[in-house]
This record gives structure tokens, C-alpha cells and sequence, in this order.
């Protein structure tokens, strides 16, 4: 798969290949930008720390306070009030574990579940919207290019 010109010369015809630490810039601005937007889009009326916490809660969980530090990389105090939060708007339950009640484990409620399903239908609406307006070329080296950006991730958080 080739990329398109915009991209190997910096948007000159015949220009040559962008070095890669130039190609790491750019993209590093477009994620950027698009996650921003991406945020802006799906409505949430919590913060990006309580939402990567509910995703993290869904994904894992349930899970215990100091698992959820370690994925999130926060402090336990910090995770206590994040949780806090969630539970208070009902997102999040807090169970104490039956075999050691010293423990305590988080789970999505089906508030939360619902909300984060709200929002990535809102994200990828967008996108598809935004897909919609390339030409048919673009749109298949934008699909081409999914396997490599997925493998640049492969193994890191």
C-alpha cells in the first residue's frame, strides 16, 4: 500500500519521502485533533479521567480499587475519588468481595454501560460522516492503513 502524496512529500508532487520522526509529528497532531473532536462529539458530561475510568470498569471489571489505580496509573486516593464520583451519579456499584470484605470491587451499572454506549454510537457516527465525504481512493488507504495503526499499539498502554 502506498500512501497518498500528502503524506510522503509534505503535500508537493514529486517531493521526497517525509522523514519518519516528520511523519511521527503530524500524526501525533491529527490523533490529537481528533480526539478532540471525538470528545466534543459524544456528549459526555463527565471528565476525560472519569470516563477512561468507566471504560477501564467495563472492560475489566469488576475489579478492586487498587487494580483500577494500576490500569488507570493513578494513585489509590486519586481512584477513590474517581470512583466516588461515579458512584454518586449512579454509573458504578461498589461491592464489598465475599471472600475478603476488607476488599471491595467496582462494576459498570447498566447506567454507565449505557452511557459509554451512547457515546461511542455519537463517535463513530461522526467519524462515518466525516469517512463519508472522502473519495472512494482515500477511503480505502484510510481502511488499509487500520491494521498497521492497530500493530503500532500492539503490546503498549
Amino acid at each position: 500500500m502506498s500512501l497518498p502524496p500528502d503524506t510522503t512529500g509534505g503535500g508537493r508532487k514529486g517531493a521526497p519521502p517525509l522523514p519518519t520522526s516528520e511523519v511521527g509529528a503530524r500524526l501525533r497532531i491529527v490523533v490529537m485533533r481528533l480526539h478532540r473532536r471525538l470528545r466534543a462529539k459524544a456528549g459526555d458530561e463527565l471528565s476525560p479521567t472519569l470516563v477512561a475510568a468507566l471504560v477501564s470498569v467495563e472492560r475489566h471489571g469488576p475489579l478492586t480499587l487498587g487494580r483500577l489505580a494500576e490500569l488507570e496509573r493513578v494513585t489509590p486516593p486519586s481512584i477513590t475519588r474517581v470512583v466516588a464520583k461515579l458512584e454518586r451519579a449512579g454509573l458504578v456499584t461498589r461491592e464489598i468481595d465475599a471472600s475478603d470484605r476488607r476488599v471491595s470491587r467496582v462494576g459498570i451499572t447498566p447506567e454507565g454501560a449505557g452511557l459509554l454506549q451512547r457515546s461511542r454510537r455519537r463517535k463513530a457516527a461522526y467519524l462515518a460522516q466525516r469517512l463519508d465525504t472522502l473519495p472512494p481512493a482515500d477511503l480505502a488507504v484510510v481502511r488499509d492503513a487500520l491494521p498497521i495503526l492497530e500493530r503500532l499499539l500492539e503490546g503498549h498502554r
